[in-house]
């Protein structure tokens, strides 16, 4: 090599504590984009109270053990499914997915809406009241007027639902099952308001 006039040389690189420290000692910060590696998967909390919020109301409406009127587990409306679902909503946001977090906000409101008309303090059937019905909840236009309501919410789930079909067999069987529900509930608010309350019990159950 030395005839060719080549040298070989022996080089060192020289690093200083601080940037020793900066490459390899100091955590990564975390980049936009990996937020699912920081948080843990929310859609198991929404998915939570969701079940506990639906399978109680259901229970209750089948009327198991003698159970009626749904003032007891107004809960479900308010704390138990909106809460779970809201904060759900919230970490899916943060993560990215978008459709989880549709779907939590979707439910969220559900209850919310619902639950209102479980609360007699609101007394949102006093612009129907008559004197054979002082509250009017049981006037026909306040039961057909909710059973508008829920036919809406029957095609907006359906409507999820056909979005679901080729993402998540779980998500699909949901949204065709509360659909499904959305529409024989209204139903039974379409008997109440004609006055055929056998009809409406056998539909509620």
């Amino acid at each position: 090599d030395e005839e060719k006039g080549l040298h070989r040389s022996v080089t060192g690189v020289t690093m200083s504590p601080e940037l020793f420290e900066k490459l390899y000692l100091t955590p990564k910060v975390p980049h936009v984009g990996d937020n699912n590696k920081r948080y843990a998967n929310p859609t198991a909390l929404g998915f939570v109270g969701f079940v506990i919020s639906t399978f109680t109301f259901s229970m209750v409406m089948m009327g198991w053990g003698g159970a009626s009127g749904l003032s007891p587990v107004v809960g479900i409306f308010f704390f138990v499914g909106p809460v779970l679902l809201i904060f759900a909503m919230v970490f899916e946001w943060i993560m990215g997915n978008f459709f989880p977090m549709m779907v939590m906000g979707l439910f969220a409101v559900f209850w919310l809406s619902f639950g209102c008309l479980q609360l007699p303090t609101l007394q949102l059937g006093a612009s129907y009241a008559s004197t054979a019905d002082p509250s009017g909840y049981g006037s026909p236009e306040f039961n057909a007027t909710v059973a508008l309501y829920l036919i809406v919410w029957g095609f907006a789930l359906f409507t999820f639902f056909i979005f679901t079909c080729k993402i998540n067999a779980v998500f699909a069987a949901i949204f065709l099952l509360v659909s499904a529900g959305a529409w024989v509930l209204s139903a039974a608010y379409w008997k109440v308001s004609q006055g055929e309350y056998a009809q409406a019990a056998k539909l509620q159950k």
